[in-house]
Formats: C-alpha cells, structure tokens, sequence
C-alpha cells in the first residue's frame, strides 16, 4: 500500500488554503469508487487520506468552489481533479496544488 498526501497553497494570497475539501478515490471498472475524504488543515495540508494499492490509478477531487464561497473571487475552475498512477515501488506520494482564481498548478513533490 502506498500514502498519499497533499496541500494546498493559495499563490494569490501567498499562504495556506485552509478548508479546501479533498477526496482520494480509485478507478473501477464500474466509474471512481471513493476511498477518503477530508479537508486542508490550518498549514493547506492533508494527511489523513487513506493509502491506495500499488498499480491502481487513483484521483485528488479538489473542491475548489467551496473553497472560494463567500468571497470577492469566483473560482474559473469549480474543482480540480488530479488522476495519477501509484507506481509499485513507491512507499508514498506527496502530490501538492498551487492554486489561484484563474489557474493551477500540481507537481509530484517529496
């Protein structure tokens, strides 16, 4: 089994996103069957997703429009969703998203 973690950081506002709901899930043959879901801590991070099994592609739901309620900024991208690959030999991915109202950018990180 391999963890998956994540944060999310608000490069308009230069600091953390805190509450940005996350959901880890893993593609069937019947559509996305859901493992996890949480929310960005205080630090945009999260570290409570379950671990996913090696080979299996899975996906990061970002919900970014929940995110954004409430605020001056309506979000160009409603949602983010990052579909990955766990690889065999990984014992862990960190997977963090820069994020802005109008763009964002994902990376595999350590």
């Amino acid at each position: 089994m391999t963890g998956i973690s994540t944060h999310v950081l608000d490069t308009s506002l230069g600091r953390p996103a805190e509450g940005v709901p996350v959901e880890l899930a893993l593609h069937t043959e019947g559509g996305w069957q859901v493992l996890g879901t949480s929310a960005t801590d205080s630090d945009g991070r999260v570290k409570d997703l379950p671990a996913a099994e090696a080979g299996s592609v899975v996906r990061l739901l970002f919900d970014t429009a929940a995110y954004y309620a409430g605020s001056a900024e309506q979000p160009f991208f409603p949602e983010v969703s990052i579909v990955f690959t766990v690889a065999p030999a990984q014992h862990h991915y960190h997977v963090p998203l820069l994020l802005n109202p109008f763009g964002y950018s994902v990376y595999r990180g350590s």
